[in-house]
């Protein structure tokens, strides 16, 4: 008995070893060859599946489906990309816009600077010019003779006479004083104490 199944045993892995040798193996083998000679002449092997595979009722419509659905899904991406890129793109634009007119601003702020110290440079040197202009009339009236003075202070605008004899020396002042009219002398010495009680 024990050999009888024994030996119905053996001949299953008999037959079912034999099936893998003859059959099987063969078959794989002639699929992977057919596989690399379709690719060597230039076939797409899986495109030809899905070409045939789509003449089959049921599998094409798996396969439409998911082809579909997957193409909807990279289209829809597709287009939120690009969106995302032109938005992007406008975002880099305006951007660049103002830092153009930031640039055009400093520029014109620069200028504008290098234009008011130019300005302040001239009117300190103008200054400096009149300081130097008025020290040597100042140094003229102080040489010249308090009787030539006198006359000549008594005909100016009280503001330049006034601004010449405060910066006159006290001896000088007094001679010039001395020469003038009694009315100019009393006029010009009221005006000099008010000027100095203000700056006091």
């Amino acid at each position: 008995m024990d050999k009888v199944a024994e030996e119905l045993e053996s001949k299953k892995t008999s037959r079912f070893q034999s099936f893998i040798f003859v059959v099987l193996i063969p078959l794989l083998f002639t699929i992977t060859v057919a596989l690399i000679v379709m690719t060597i002449l230039g076939y797409n092997v899986f495109e030809l599946t899905k070409e045939y595979g789509q003449k089959i009722p049921f599998i094409s419509s798996a396969i439409s489906d998911d082809d579909s659905d997957s193409a909807k899904d990279i289209e829809t991406k597709m287009i939120e990309l690009e969106a995302e890129i032109k938005d992007r793109e406008a975002k880099i634009t305006k951007l660049e816009t103002e830092l153009e007119s930031k640039d055009q601003e400093i520029s014109r702020a620069e200028l504008e600077k290098e234009q008011l110290e130019a300005e302040i440079e001239e009117l300190t040197a103008m200054k400096e010019e009149n300081k130097r202009a008025f020290k040597d009339i100042v140094k003229t009236y102080e040489t010249i003779s308090a009787k030539k003075a006198a006359p000549i202070l008594s005909q100016m605008s009280e503001t330049e006479a006034l601004e010449i004899l405060t910066n006159l020396k006290s001896d000088k002042l007094a001679e010039i004083m001395e020469k003038m009219e009694p009315e100019d002398a009393a006029r010009y010495t009221e005006l000099l104490t008010a000027d100095i009680e203000e700056s006091e």
